[in-house]
């Protein structure tokens, strides 16, 4: 399906699916899961709220970026945090050895799936706005992407098997894409 040593590198909204959808497809290709927002926690000690209501939504933005860097692995499904986007050299380095798969969703998803945003841990400008904050990264995730799955109106185990779809199509296009 993929090249031997290649990940899969979710990016999207917070409930968009990156880490449900993540353990279904590694389980499904048999392949590693790392939750960057967990290896964040474990790193700090702390939970991703925590951070950006102590030290604020940089804080959180650099720690990701630190982990991300830090990761050298393969065969794995990566599961980033939201705002993994933000860091172009953590992206660039990401893309080097995987697949970028954005998980897009509406707002309206957003705000159904999540609920009260502000106990989420969030890497967003305190005067932002949700709206403005999905504005802002669904371009980002756009322009990192080499694969996008809509998930709307699918289940988790329906996007799983549309990326799963999709991945075999790429592998038998003749020129792969190469953003």
């Amino acid at each position: 399906m993929l090249a031997e040593s290649r990940n899969l590198i979710f990016v999207g909204m917070p409930g968009s699916g990156k880490s449900t959808v993540g353990v279904l497809v590694a389980k499904k290709l048999g392949l590693g899961f790392i939750d960057t927002d967990l290896l964040i926690q474990q790193e700090t000690g702390r939970t991703l709220q925590q951070i950006v209501d102590q030290d604020g939504y940089v804080a959180l933005r650099k720690a990701e970026e630190q982990v991300l860097l830090n990761l050298n692995v393969q065969q794995h499904v990566i599961s980033t945090g939201g705002s993994a986007v933000y860091s172009d050299a953590a992206m660039r380095h990401l893309k080097t050895g995987g697949t970028v798969v954005f998980l897009d969703i509406s707002l309206d998803t957003v705000f159904a799936r999540i609920g009260d945003y502000s106990l989420r841990g969030i890497s967003k400008r305190p005067d932002q706005s949700l709206l403005e904050l999905y504005e802002e990264r669904s371009a980002l995730y756009s322009r990192y992407a080499d694969l996008t799955v809509r998930g709307d109106s699918l289940s988790q185990e329906q996007v799983c098997d549309a990326l799963i779809a999709s991945l075999h199509r790429m592998k038998h296009q003749v020129a792969p894409n190469s953003k």
